[in-house]
């Protein structure tokens, strides 16, 4: 769910406000933002006849001797104004204009002086590197590069007396990476006082971000970018609030003579009143475009975007997120198509402009960067930066499509009813090439997880064409993958009756696989031939009794040996625990489905993770969780829904779906006279849920087939009861995604629904006495509104929990429902789906995966040929870090949530 645009527009600033002139003058609130760049007033120079535009004074020289004005390189009237007006909207004391932004740096870096040291990020706009390698070759200035996102990336180069100056920019260009301003001006002060805090804040303007109320000393802009706002001049702006720094700039500037012209001044005067108003536009366009692209999958840059790494601290020194984005696709030819098919985004360098630009920066604007520094700064070359201006946004985004599908990058899902993102198939294919590079190297152990789910609204109607809602929750199935010494295969599942069991890998029925190719599809029908041989020989020895265990064994052998490629056949245990209760009906089978399918596609190198970055590169815990590519996701959602099929025969696809992809959306199935497919629902509110296991067993095959059957015998009925639960359906997404409707009353509304889906489903007979036990309990005397989830037959029940719901008043009902012998879980909904844990170890944290011993683990089942080695390899294993095999075993269930997000850095859907 992506956020709205940061809405303080509205702030107050308090600067400089023309005074009236009535005789009965009485003091102001300070103007607002829009009305100070609307207001061009210097209190100090009035014009003679009152014009209400300042005038342009076309002039070189100006007669009188000892007047404020003799020659325009030193001072002009109509740059005076100007000047004046940017300090007021900038928060500034002085502001001086020059010909272009890179003249405003030239101008700030003459303060340095030959042996001075300077600190500059590591991403920055392609003419400031330039400048920066001119002056360290010419000037003998020394330049740092670091990541300076991370404020502790700068400690180790500043000098008390050498540093000179940290030259920043946030949003850095292209990569739109935050810098926290005031935190590094204050670290850098304390330990260099000397040093000069420099800001470009062209990607923001004043009207978004103002450097100087956060430390900085100087900032400077390309005017010829938002100030301007027309690309019809050239101009570059550079204010300060000290006088001795104001002093040296206007020194230089007269000397140079690189002041901007008088007609140049009246241009950017013009400009600036419209500033609030153009980039109001090309922000709230930029935003709903950056959504646009960001849930069709590709990794998107923008602040405004929930998964971007530094948004707290963007949110802290900024009144909005800009109009500039940049995105990946993953192929650079791609990209370049891309940019060549579209016809309203203009390709150019620049941006700012009321127009809409496009542009590849490796190629454009960060060229001057050779390309192995490019490659080390982190900096894509498939990247496509985009530019918003104030065209209408429908068209804007209507465009990129038309050059998306052009190109190939995207592609319209008949069962989606939308354009998807096309999978690239290279970059697949060379993740794999470079997995396999190195045959010899040691395998790793992975760890995933993904999350359990509860089907809202539309239970078993679905099956039949209504569509469902359902949300993943904060319960989760983890998976981990162990590499073994010895030619075996085994399993864990510590929730199956603690079952483990190992087979030799060579006796497995090989000769039944017929093997899908890398990048290739498993057909739509199970591999037969297969589960037959598995069944009557490999599992057989299982018996009736182990039947749970003997299903989940088959799915995960099954993909184990499908995925296999060639005579590469890892030796490994693959173990599963869940903090979900199995077989209540939360899509306990779909996250083991989700964990096994991303599980198998990594150990067999199908798929890969995105790359350990640069050494030369500092990376910090502190830059969030990353995306797991959309791609990947799709692949790891393919094979789920195998392992599902293999374990329901007949799944609906939306339990996988939910657990890899996460957050909430609503699932139609197709082949019912409706468009088919899945749909995020965007701005899903957190809601807060009690499930209750109910502990009673259910079929779920069954339970579908006997709503099946009522439909054949009482067609009229169930179909009106199907219409009737599309309409519930229907109603609350409307309701959840209605960024308009107050809270309380869509606990009411949803409350409403619940009571209405549940009837439904008891007219339909799935429901159970123990469900409705559940029920009226929560019901009678706590007034909360209970329904069944996913097939009934006893299961588990949701509750919806209101939000000033009293902590007494829950915790009675908790108490009662397990006096009753349920088991009851507080819960939320809507949160991220698959998630792998990075291998890399610069993403560890290492010696937190020590042994915890386990509470709640029965006796350990051995293997039936017990192998010495695997217990020993825990201690053999080289590494960066402990395995984590051990400690996953013994921690208390729990904890397992708390054990896995301090092993380090997690990948996220």
């Amino acid at each position: 769910m992506a956020p709205k645009p940061i809405e303080t527009k509205a702030m107050l600033h308090d600067l400089p406000t023309p005074e009236p002139e009535s005789p009965f003058a009485r003091s102001r609130k300070p103007y607002r933002f829009s009305t100070l760049c609307a207001t061009v007033d210097n209190p100090d120079m009035k014009d003679q006849y009152g014009s209400s535009s300042v005038p342009i004074y076309q002039s070189a020289t100006f007669k009188g001797v000892g007047n404020e004005y003799d020659y325009s390189r030193s001072g002009n009237p109509t740059r005076s104004h100007l000047q004046h007006h940017i300090a007021k909207i900038s928060s500034a004391a002085h502001a001086f204009t020059v010909s272009s932004g890179m003249a405003a740096l030239d101008v700030i870096l003459r303060l340095l002086k030959p042996g001075d040291e300077v600190i500059a990020g590591d991403d920055l706009y392609g003419g400031t590197n330039r400048l920066l390698s001119y002056i360290r070759k010419h000037v003998g200035v020394v330049v740092h590069h670091v990541d300076t996102t991370n404020p502790e990336n700068l400690h180790s180069c500043i000098h008390p007396t050498k540093t000179a100056m940290v030259l920043l920019e946030s949003p850095t260009n292209p990569l739109l990476k935050i810098v926290d301003l005031a935190t590094i001006s204050k670290d850098v002060k304390e330990i260099a006082p000397g040093a000069l805090i420099v800001v470009d804040n062209t990607m923001m303007s004043p009207y978004l971000q103002r450097p100087l109320e956060h430390g900085a000393d100087i900032v400077y802009d390309s005017a010829t970018k938002y100030l301007s706002g027309h690309h019809d001049l050239m101009a570059g702006v550079v204010t300060c609030n000290r006088e001795d720094i104001a002093k040296q700039i206007a020194f230089t500037i007269n000397a140079v003579g690189n002041a901007l012209t008088p007609i140049d001044s009246f241009l950017l005067l013009r400009g600036i009143k419209t500033l609030a108003l153009r980039m109001d536009r090309q922000e709230s366009t930029a935003q709903h475009v950056a959504e646009y692209l960001w849930n069709l999958g590709f990794h998107v840059n923008y602040p405004g975007l929930p998964d971007h790494p530094q948004r707290d601290v963007h949110l802290r020194i900024a009144d909005g997120n800009g109009a500039v984005l940049s995105f990946e696709t993953g192929n650079k030819e791609l990209s370049e198509r891309i940019v060549a098919a579209t016809r309203l985004w203009g390709i150019s360098v620049s941006f700012g402009a009321v127009n809409s630009l496009i542009s590849m920066p490796c190629v454009m604007s960060h060229a001057s960067i050779d390309a192995a520094t490019r490659a080390a700064r982190g900096l894509p070359e498939d990247l496509i930066r985009l530019c918003v201006g104030i065209e209408d946004p429908q068209d804007l985004q209507s465009d990129l499509e038309h050059a998306l599908i052009e190109a190939g990058a995207i592609e319209l899902n008949a069962a989606q009813n939308k354009y998807v993102r096309v999978p690239d198939p290279d970059a697949l294919s060379r993740a794999v090439h470079d997995l396999d590079l190195d045959s010899g190297k040691q395998e790793l152990e992975w760890l995933v997880s993904a999350p359990g789910k509860v089907i809202l609204f539309g239970e078993h109607a679905v099956v039949h064409g209504v569509t469902a809602i359902a949300a993943s929750v904060d319960l989760r199935c983890y998976g981990l993958t162990s590499p073994r010494t010895d030619t075996k295969i085994s399993v864990h599942f510590t929730d199956i009756d603690n079952f483990y069991h190992e087979w030799d890998i060579p006796s497995l029925p090989w000769d039944s696989v017929t093997p899908v190719p890398v990048g290739g599809e498993h057909p739509e029908e199970l591999d037969q031939r297969l589960i037959d041989a598995l069944t009557s020989t490999t599992l057989a020895e299982l018996g009736e009794e182990k039947k749970a265990a003997s299903a989940a064994s088959l799915a995960f052998l099954y993909l184990y040996m499908i995925l296999a490629k060639g005579d590469r056949r890892p030796a490994l245990n693959f173990t599963a625990r869940s903090t979900l209760p199995v077989g209540a009906g939360l899509g306990s089978s779909a996250s083991f489905s989700t964990c096994g399918a991303a599980a198998m596609l990594l150990v067999h190198r199908r798929i890969s993770i995105p790359p350990s970055p640069p050494s030369t590169v500092t990376h910090t815990h502190h830059e969030g969780r990353r995306a797991i590519p959309h791609d990947i996701a799709e692949e790891a959602n393919r094979w789920a829904f195998i392992a599902e099929k293999i374990l329901h025969g007949n799944p609906s696809g939306v339990d996988n779906s939910v657990s890899v992809f996460g957050g909430a959306l609503g699932y139609t199935r197709a082949g019912f006279g409706r468009d088919g497919g899945m749909e995020g629902i965007q701005g899903f509110k957190s809601l807060k849920f009690l499930l209750t296991n109910s502990k009673v067993p259910r079929d779920t095959k069954k339970l579908v087939a006997g709503v099946g059957e009522k439909k054949a015998n009482e067609p009229e009925l169930v179909n009106g009861i199907l219409k009737s639960i599309q309409g519930i359906s229907d109603e609350a997404r409307r309701a959840l995604a209605d960024p308009e409707l107050p809270r309380d009353a869509l606990i009411s509304a949803l409350n409403t629904l619940i009571k209405e889906n549940h009837d439904y489903l008891v007219t339909l007979g799935v429901s159970h006495p123990a469900l409705e036990t559940i029920r009226e309990t929560t019901k009678t005397p706590f007034g909360l509104y209970t329904k069944l989830t996913g097939a009934g037959g006893g299961g588990c029940a949701v509750t919806l929990i209101p939000d000033d719901f009293k902590d007494g008043d829950l915790q009675a009902l908790i108490d009662e429902l397990i006096r009753q012998g349920f088991q009851p879980y507080l819960t939320s909904v809507g949160g991220s789906g698959l998630g792998i844990l990075s291998p890399f170890p610069e993403h560890r944290t290492p010696g937190s995966d020590s042994h915890h011993s386990r509470q709640d683990a029965g006796q350990f089942t051995p293997p039936e040929t017990p192998n010495p080695e695997i217990a020993e390899g825990y201690e053999k294993q080289s590494g960066e870090f402990n395995p984590l095999r051990p400690s996953f075993e013994d921690a208390v269930t729990t904890d397992l949530p708390q054990w896995a997000a301090s092993l380090g850095r997690w990948l996220y859907v």
